[in-house]
């Protein structure tokens, strides 16, 4: 016998045992002695005699029931009778099982009986039942407790019959708890006394498989706790009952249905906690279609049962401590009376405790969830009642602690909210609160009674973190403080289990119960000494539970509100839990802890703990276990792609820290004594770097892909500022080898660069959002000018740009869709980009011809120069087929930058406009012949000739000289207008350079030469019609052959007279040429004189016929189908307005950008656009970003994008000057902040006033319809459609462009919002509908949708640094780089990533819109409407006396 046993129950002091109850006295006495003392009278005789009595007694009364014929009075009349009776059926009761029909009779009688305290009780009840039923119920329910005895050496079915017995009791007990209206607090306590009893009989003894304990334990615990609830509504329990309640469930804490039918009634009542402590806003607690809740209980009384219950199994830590939980004495027994057990902590039962302590830490999970507005519905099946996974995947499966009697159906109905579903084959599931942000819908089976769960088994895979998504926080959350008051001594006594500290000297002193330190932070020797402890209770197989803990205590520190204070106390123990959980072990494992940790701490460092930048050296090293291994090895059902994200974006609030806090030391939390150096910030920089190269080379999710280039581009950007702002020099050369150890923007640049454009073309292709993030980092590395980065690093990246193009159009047909086609666009955007920010590459010979073949690719479909030994193919010899219209208008647009805008953006106009600024009023301003207070421009017009060529591009001919020029040359004047702009040229036809034609090389006279003074002489000749030696030719008859003048005339009257007539002819011409002659030698020859100067030129036909524009060789071809040079009636009566909405249309993409200023706990829009009126309410980092977003222009004077097409791409001539200056306020109606590249423009507005939105008026000048009906079907019946590309005549015709619906805008009017915050929370509340209505640019076909805004909210954090949210619509194309939601960014890159940012984010939604059509594309499509309106059918002869007439 182990007599240290009895020491240890005697001198056991358990401070469970204290609390709110310790004044009182127990019950628990009571219950263990309930059978003792109500004995039958039968006892006393031998056992046969009363055998025999009972089952002839009781058969005599189940006969008159009604249960098996139709029931009869009962013919009790008396109390003595009854009494008798119920003496005999207490007895019958206890009888051994294999007499079952007695006890079955016996169970009938009483649970007919029992209906005298129902409304409507059974006719077979005796009057003196009816008359007092409280009385004779306590007796009868005092006597049932013998049918709940355990009956040694039974089999396995009269075990289950007496289940079945014991299942009918409890339905009539709970029929009489829900329904009767007349029990008095005696009867009450008497049948929760009961409930107990039975439940102690029943559950304090050690587990046996498969007896009527396990069988039962279920279902007597769901009604202990319903009708226990019940009383609570009717007859509140006194203080001993509760006490007594707690005692009894520490003694049943080794059965899981224990804690599973705890954690029902936990989340149960928090769930109507919820309701009346935060209101019906807040999130709702869903635990099924049933309430096991009573409807009468009132807010006192739910509040005081859900604390009393919370407290009821005492300290969830005990379960991980076997000899606590065996210190009963029905395991003392077991350890007494079995040989071989040294210890009650031995039996194989114990072994479920990992399991039952997840179970406890889960539920605590459940309600703290539940309180931060997060809970999720789950199975509650796979988490609470042990139905583990599917049907088909359980068939064999062996429950734990109890086989489930009766059917699940059945129990999961009586006992909770049941959904039934087909899916699971019979096995119901009901949907109840997730107990941590996220679970898994399949739990593998457990493993049997004898085998302890490890590590791989189901207690850790019930732990599964990330396989949902996370939920937000409710905005009327409970504060951190009073949570971790509620749950703080569990959860981080929970997450300190298995940790080895330092001890920590406490004295003597009494301490409170819910002290906020722990005595010490090792653990009690019952978990430190593990040599008794048998090898499936050690623990680390409480891992799984600690790491519940651990993930819950994160959640709690994660839901911190800005501004709220969290005791340091709590933060302490919080830092030394977070460090003990991320030690990495030896193995490189990344364990349950581990995970849990990293999953539920995402948002650690976004808000402004107190000293929270202590863990990050933890952090760093739990994130170099999970990020750079490929291959990560995890314990337990966690997801993997989940749990990367949580650490990319740790990894991306991290990344800015080093250049920001330099060389602050980071202190260590405990002091271990060592004399190393602290490490500092900017020693971490190297490490973060190598981490994020090394997590974007092996990632293969799309979402974290895009994460983490968006911090990519985030550490080149900030490194770049940090160095040109801080002068930091580089060294001079950085070869390979140094450039994968040094951070500094170089070499990041280089690294970046080649690491994208590899992994683009190797396996980022094929996937659209991966793409478009790299494509838009490679963009914005374009833009950084990093001082000596290689120029043969830039001539690389456009390599592999165009590489990736000709990739892409040349794979097969099948993989050709929208998807590709989209990527194809971008990388053709962002070579167009990396060209205009080095203008250099295009004079390397060798990029050049790759940037063409590319555009000549994208616009023709095919290369004139193919592969080696293929012949060259000519134009002419090309057959057009581009990938589609979207990437022909694309390589187009790449062409229009390389021969106009690389290297001459900026023009001379500035950023604010790539077109001229002249038109025809402001040119003939510079004529001498314009009035100068004439600004009518049908007036101007009519001076102009105006032609179309190509189909696209229209001149605009003045054939006047302007005034500035004296010289008398040949001059016109050009308005080109095309698809990219308008450009305004003066040419002179001139023979000779200017520089050498500034001299007059002619006289006004020129002088006469001098006369020769020899005049020759003329000799005499006699004309001869033939040579002399004709007349020494002797004739023949042959001479004779031709008759004679004469002969012929005497034959022939006719000839004759026409003779005549002829000889009067010439007679007439010599006498008038006679006279001639004669009156010229009377008269005297004037002297010759130069012409005068010509100053008359038909410069219109001159320049027309030198480019080639007109010919009079056409073919006639040409002819009959009309020249390809189109003359345009200008003096139609809309000319003029269509010529103004061409010149509005833009030749590069326009967005605007709105900022909002949002006070803490500011909701209404009204207030909200105010705040920019009171510069005095707005923080002054507010306005150093506002500046660094782009420069602020006066929209009176701006060519440019305002924000609104009423005063967009409009020049004002006379503006007037205010004599006092006025403040300038960003909102569009003075001044604008504005950015433009060669291809973009941004308008960055700050509204002032919320104007009401009139439908009546039409906010946008273009004719939409016109142009949204426009095809080139239209246009092809005039013209062939190969005059839509810019140098493409004698084509074949290209695939059709699809035509859009006449109700889509050619537009995409992305709304776009930026919110600086001041209190992070009220980005729940935004107001995002009515700040719509000062959102208007003029553009809005319908009213925008507020799910259709994106939204980019900026946290200034107490560090300075500025924390990122996101919200709004995905779409296909997902939210643009590079800012990401929850990045941490500084402030000096906080401006051009916004920026970036919000213009990716309009082209994706450009993109993405089937609608969309590029800028230059709109203006073709408005020259080619101009042609039909307003073309002239002129024949070629007809052009050419056009031509030659004067304007």
């Amino acid at each position: 016998m182990n007599l240290g046993l009895f020491n240890r129950m005697n001198l056991k002091e358990s401070s469970e045992s204290k609390g709110m109850y310790s004044e009182w006295t127990s019950l628990s006495l009571a219950i263990q002695q309930s059978g003792e003392d109500t004995q039958s009278v039968l006892e006393k005789f031998g056992l046969p005699v009363s055998k025999d009595i009972t089952v002839a007694l009781v058969h005599q009364l189940a006969s008159n029931l009604g249960i098996t014929q139709p029931a009869e009075p009962s013919h009790l009349s008396s109390d003595k009778d009854v009494q008798w009776c119920m003496e005999v059926i207490c007895f019958g009761l206890s009888l051994s099982l294999t007499e079952h029909e007695a006890i079955k009779d016996c169970v009938n009688v009483y649970c007919e009986w029992l209906t005298a305290l129902l409304p409507n009780p059974k006719i077979c009840v005796p009057q003196p039942i009816l008359d007092d039923p409280n009385l004779y119920s306590r007796k009868m329910i005092s006597h049932l407790h013998y049918l709940f005895v355990p009956r040694k050496g039974e089999g396995f079915d009269t075990i289950h019959r007496q289940a079945v017995f014991c299942h009918r009791v409890l339905r009539t007990l709970q029929q009489i708890a829900h329904e009767s209206k007349m029990l008095e607090r005696d009867t009450w306590e008497a049948l929760l006394l009961f409930l107990l009893a039975i439940n102690d009989t029943l559950l304090s003894p050690p587990t046996v498989k498969d007896d009527v304990a396990d069988q039962l334990c279920e279902r007597v615990l769901s009604v202990l706790f319903e009708i226990w609830l019940i009383a609570c509504a009717q007859c509140f329990p006194a203080p001993p009952l509760w006490k007594t309640l707690r005692e009894s469930c520490m003694n049943w804490r080794h059965r899981v249905a224990l804690v599973e039918q705890w954690n029902r009634v936990n989340l149960a009542l928090t769930s109507k906690v919820l309701v009346f402590m935060y209101g019906p806003s807040f999130p709702e607690l869903k635990i099924g279609e049933d309430d096991i809740i009573p409807p009468g209980m009132s807010n006192d009384c739910i509040a005081q049962s859900w604390y009393r219950f919370l407290n009821t199994i005492g300290n969830p830590v005990s379960l991980t401590k076997p000899k606590v939980i065996s210190q009963t004495q029905k395991f003392l027994q077991f350890a007494i009376s079995t040989d071989g057990i040294a210890d009650p902590c031995q039996h194989s039962c114990l072994q479920a405790l990992p399991l039952i302590f997840l179970k406890a830490i889960k539920g605590i999970a459940g309600q703290v969830d539940a309180f931060l507005g997060i809970a999720q519905p789950i199975w509650w099946d796979s988490v609470v009642t042990g139905a583990w996974g599917s049907t088909d995947k359980n068939k064999n499966a062996t429950p734990v602690t109890h086989s489930p009697t009766p059917p699940t159906q059945r129990r999961l109905a009586k006992s909770f909210s049941v959904t039934q579903s087909s899916a699971t084959k019979g096995i119901p599931k009901s949907s109840l609160i997730s107990l941590t942000t996220s679970r898994s819908s399949a739990v593998p089976q457990l493993t049997s009674t004898n085998s302890g769960p490890s590590s791989a088994s189901s207690v850790s895979s019930l732990t599964s973190f990330g396989s949902e998504p996370k939920s937000p926080l409710a905005p009327g959350r409970a504060k951190c403080n009073t949570i971790l008051h509620l749950f703080g001594e569990w959860l981080f006594e929970a997450a300190f289990i298995g940790c080895d500290l330092p001890q920590k000297q406490t004295s003597g002193e009494s301490k409170r119960a819910n002290s906020l330190v722990m005595e010490s932070y090792s653990q009690p020797g019952s978990i430190t000494d593990t040599s008794e402890l048998p090898p499936g209770l050690t623990i680390d197989k409480y891992e799984s539970g600690r790491a519940e803990a651990l993930g819950t205590l994160c959640r709690i520190m994660c839901a911190k509100k800005t501004g709220e204070e969290i005791l340091p106390v709590y933060l302490a123990r919080f830092y030394l839990a977070i460090i003990q959980g991320l030690k990495v072990p030896p193995t490189k494992e990344c364990g349950e802890c581990m995970a849990a940790i990293l999953i539920n701490s995402a948002d650690l460092f976004h808000l402004d703990l107190d000293g929270v930048r202590i863990l990050i050296p933890a952090f760093m090293s739990a994130l170099e276990v999970v990020l750079p291994d490929k291959d990560l090895k995890l314990c337990g059902n966690i997801n993997k792609v989940e749990l990367r994200k949580s650490c990319i974006q740790l990894l991306l609030s991290m990344l800015v820290l080093p250049l920001h806090f330099q060389n602050v030391p980071i202190k260590e939390l405990i002091n271990s004594g060592s004399n190393e150096r602290p490490v500092t910030f900017l020693q971490l920089k190297p490490k973060l770097m190598n981490l994020l190269m090394n997590a974007l080379q092996i990632e293969s999710d799309p979402q974290n892909t895009h994460m983490l280039l968006g911090g990519l581009f985030l550490c080149v950007q900030d490194s770049a500022i940090y160095e040109q702002v801080e002068q930091v020099t580089q060294p001079s050369t950085e070869t390979s080898s140094n450039l994968l150890s040094s951070d500094s923007a170089h070499a990041l640049f280089v690294r970046s660069t080649y690491l994208v454009c590899h992994r683009l073309i190797s396996s980022w292709k094929t996937d659209l959002n991966i793409s478009l993030a790299a494509l838009e980092l490679l963009s914005g590395l374009a833009r950084i000018h990093i001082k000596g980065s290689d120029a043969m690093e830039c001539r690389r990246a456009v390599k592999w740009l165009c590489d990736y193009i000709v990739s892409q159009c040349s794979r097969p047909p099948p993989a050709h869709s929208k998807d590709l086609h989209s990527t194809i666009v971008a990388a053709f955007q962002c070579c167009s980009v990396w060209l205009l920010e080095h203008p250099y590459l295009l004079k390397d010979k060798d990029c050049l011809t790759t940037v063409l073949e590319v555009a000549e690719l994208g616009i023709s479909g095919a290369k004139s120069v193919g592969k080696p030994g293929e012949p060259i193919k000519m134009k002419e010899e090309k057959e057009l087929k581009p990938a589609s219209m979207r990437v022909r208008d694309a390589a187009e647009h790449l062409l229009s930058c390389v021969l106009e805008q690389v290297g001459y953006f900026p023009s001379e106009c500035g950023p604010e406009s790539i077109s001229s600024l002249l038109d025809e009023v402001s040119l003939l301003k510079h004529c001498n012949t314009w009035p100068t207070d004439c600004s009518d421009q049908s007036v101007a017009v009519e001076r102009f000739r105006y032609f179309v060529t190509e189909g696209s591009v229209m001149l605009a001919l003045l054939e006047e000289p302007l005034g500035n020029d004296q010289d008398p040359q040949p001059t016109v004047t050009v308005l080109i207008r095309g698809p990219f702009g308008r450009h305004a040229w003066t040419m002179q036809l001139r023979h000779l350079p200017r520089h050498r034609s500034a001299a007059k090389h002619h006289g006004h006279n020129a002088c006469r030469p001098v006369a020769m003074r020899d005049n020759p002489t003329r000799p005499s000749v006699k004309q001869k019609y033939f040579p002399d030696s004709v007349d020494r030719v002797m004739q023949c008859k042959v001479d004779q052959s031709i008759p004679s003048l004469e002969t012929v005339l005497s034959d022939d009257e006719e000839v004759r007279n026409s003779i005549d007539t002829l000889s009067q002819l010439m007679g007439r011409q010599a006498t008038v040429e006679t006279n001639i002659a004669q009156a010229q030698q009377s008269s005297t020859q004037s002297e010759c004189v130069p012409p005068p100067v010509c100053h008359e030129f038909q410069t219109a036909r001159l320049f027309l016929s030198h480019f080639g524009l007109l010919s009079l060789e056409e073919s006639q071809e040409l002819s009959e189908s009309g020249s390809h040079l189109v003359s345009i009636d200008s003096s139609a009566t809309d000319f003029c307005k269509d010529l103004s909405l061409l010149d509005d249309m833009s030749p590069r993409t326009c967005d605007t950008v709105h900022i909002f200023y949002v006070r803490s706990q500011q909701t209404n829009a009204q207030d909200i656009v105010a705040n920019a009126l009171h510069e005095n309410v707005i923080s002054p980092y507010f306005w150093e970003f506002m500046h660094s977003l782009g420069w602020p222009v006066d929209v009176s004077k701006h060519p440019g994008w305002t924000g609104h097409v009423s005063t967009s791409w409009r020049i004002s001539g006379n503006v007037e000057k205010n004599s006092t200056p006025k403040q300038k306020r960003y909102d569009g109606s003075s001044h604008v902040l504005y950015w433009a590249d060669a291809c973009s423009e941004i308008a960055f507005i700050v509204p002032s006033q919320i104007k009401p939105r009139d439908p009546s008026v039409e906010h946008s000048s273009f004719n939409t319809s016109s142009l949204s009906s426009w095809s080139e079907k239209s246009w092809s019946d005039v013209k062939d459609k190969r005059t839509l590309s810019l140098d493409l005549d004698r084509q074949p015709v290209p695939p059709k462009r699809a035509t859009h619906r006449s109700n889509l805008h050619p537009h995409t009017n992305t709304k776009i919002m930026v919110v600086w915050l001041e209190s992070f929370e009220d980005h729940l509340n935004m107001p995002i509908g009515d700040l719509l209505n000062c959102m208007d640019t003029g553009l809005e076909k319908d009213v925008p949708k507020t799910s259709d805004v994106l939204v980019i909210y900026l946290h200034l954090l107490s560090t300075g640094l500025f924390r990122i949210h996101f919200q709004g619509p995905t779409g296909r194309v997902g939210l643009a780089s590079p800012l990401v939601d929850g990045m941490v960014v500084s402030r000096r890159s906080l401006g051009p990533l916004v920026r970036y940012t919000t213009l990716n984010m309009a082209r994706r939604r450009r993109l993405d819109s089937d609608s969309y059509q590029p800028p230059h594309l709109r203006r073709r499509l408005k020259i080619q409407e101009i042609v039909q309106k307003y073309k002239r059918d002129m024949s070629t002869p007809e052009l050419l006396t056009y031509l030659f007439s004067s304007t």
